[in-house]
């Protein structure tokens, strides 16, 4: 008998509570599904043109709340139904995709950047430097998101910039907070004093030596981030400040379906169940890169 029969026999004989184990353990292991679903999303957001199966902005009133396609009165035409207006939901939710992949995208970046460059700032220089940054970090952390964004969108009117702008002001908190944290044991460590003896500026020391310290941590604050972004903008555009009509958002979509929901469920259920779905993906996928780039992180 081979080894891989041998293998085979041996799990034949497990518990199958232990196969479970063993199925959950390689489940954790490796986030396949996970990062399969967020693939997904990029794929059909970068493509949506060409997958979105009808105009997601034009309806039909003859068509307004169809059910999905498996359903009684379902059309082939209409996968998961349409709106109240007529328009085909499947296509609706894969440019809500794009929105999401474009705000989070660039909240991220931005938000990344921005405070990773004050929390570097703030653990190396430290004293009033550091006093007053981390002051306005708390500010940010004290300021209500959602009261803000109300007065914001009644000021300036809403807009995907506007919602790219107050999320980003909101997201690099956390890095400089997190970053500044890193830097003020790195710092001390024998290579950065090495450094400082033979001479290096703190440019240098900042950028040579502390910042590929601290990327790991940046990159698994960002994975984490992700889901909390998409989530944020969706409620957002649940209530009514976030991405302005006609252009199509998740969180919009759910508001859209709040006066159906007893007659066409689909309208909401599906777009929520979108949001759901990544927002899950995501976090998974932070706690397993977490658990692989920065063990730290697990206690915070």
């Amino acid at each position: 008998m081979s080894s891989a029969e041998d293998i085979t026999a041996a799990r034949e004989l497990l518990p199958r509570e232990n196969r479970f184990v063993t199925a959950y353990l390689a489940f954790r292991r490796w986030p396949i599904i996970p990062v399969a679903i967020v693939m997904l999303l990029v794929v059909v957001a970068v493509f949506a043109e060409l997958v979105a199966p009808n105009d997601p902005l034009g309806g039909d009133l003859d068509d307004r709340n169809t059910p999905p396609a498996w359903a009684e009165e379902g059309s082939a035409k209409f996968l998961l139904g349409t709106d109240h207006i007529g328009r085909g939901i499947l296509s609706r939710m894969i440019f809500g995709a794009r929105v999401s992949l474009i705000v989070a995208g660039t909240v991220l970046v931005a938000g990344a950047a921005l405070g990773t460059v004050v929390g570097l700032v703030s653990g190396y220089v430290g004293g009033i430097v550091d006093e007053v940054l981390m002051r306005l970090v708390d500010f940010v952390f004290a300021l209500p998101f959602i009261v803000v964004a109300l007065v914001a969108s009644v000021v300036w009117g809403a807009s995907l910039e506007l919602v790219i702008i107050l999320l980003a002001l909101f997201t690099w908190a956390p890095f400089a907070r997190q970053v500044r944290a890193e830097t003020l044991q790195l710092k001390t460590t024998d290579y950065v004093s090495l450094a400082r003896v033979a001479g290096a500026s703190g440019l240098r020391i900042a950028l040579r030596h502390i910042l590929p310290g601290v990327v790991n941590t940046v990159m698994v604050l960002s994975s984490l981030q992700v889901g909390s972004l998409i989530l944020t903008e969706s409620v957002l555009s649940f209530l009514g400040v976030g991405i302005p009509p006609p252009q199509p958002s998740w969180g919009s979509m759910v508001s859209d379906g709040r006066e159906y929901i007893s007659t066409a469920w689909w309208i909401s259920f599906f777009p929520g169940f979108a949001i759901l779905l990544i927002v899950f993906s995501m976090n998974f996928f932070g706690d397993w890169l977490r658990d692989k780039l920065a063990p730290r992180l697990r206690q915070i």
